[in-house]
């Protein structure tokens, strides 16, 4: 649906899509990475980035709909803690790709492990010249 303006609600998505959209900006990636270190308050987690306090709160609020973080509100303390188990569902749906990726870096690995062509056999099948003898001078 389109509302005024031209935007489109974004209404319901599954839970795929809103991991994939939370780990989409560098932004959010770098916030998740703080957080594996342990929680933090958000004024603690937006003092790296070069961005107003409501901006690396609307990176946060993208993360906590995706279920990578979770808030703990204490007065006026708001607390965020790294939840990592929605990781799960995007390693189980990459997981197809990995047997490609390993199967294809396998051969990778195989074609440089080859000896190289001999220079001759560059030369599309023709004899490799031979060079002429210049005489001694002495």
């Amino acid at each position: 649906m389109v509302r005024a303006g031209g935007r489109r609600r974004r209404g319901n998505r599954d839970p795929l899509t809103l991991l994939f959209r939370a780990l989409g900006d560098a932004t959010r990636r770098s916030l998740l990475c703080r957080l594996t270190v342990g929680s933090a308050p958000v004024t603690e987690l937006a003092r790296p980035f070069h961005m107003s306090l409501p901006a690396v709160s609307k990176h946060l609020r993208i993360l906590e709909q995706a279920g990578l973080i979770a808030r703990t509100v204490d007065g006026r303390v708001h607390r965020l803690a790294l939840t990592g188990a929605p990781l799960e569902k995007v390693e189980v749906w990459l997981d197809p790709f990995r047997s490609y990726w390993d199967s294809t870096l396998e051969a990778l690995r195989d074609e440089l492990q080859r000896p190289p062509p001999r220079a001759r056999e560059h030369r599309r099948g023709r004899r490799p010249r031979r060079r002429r003898s210049r005489p001694s001078m002495g």
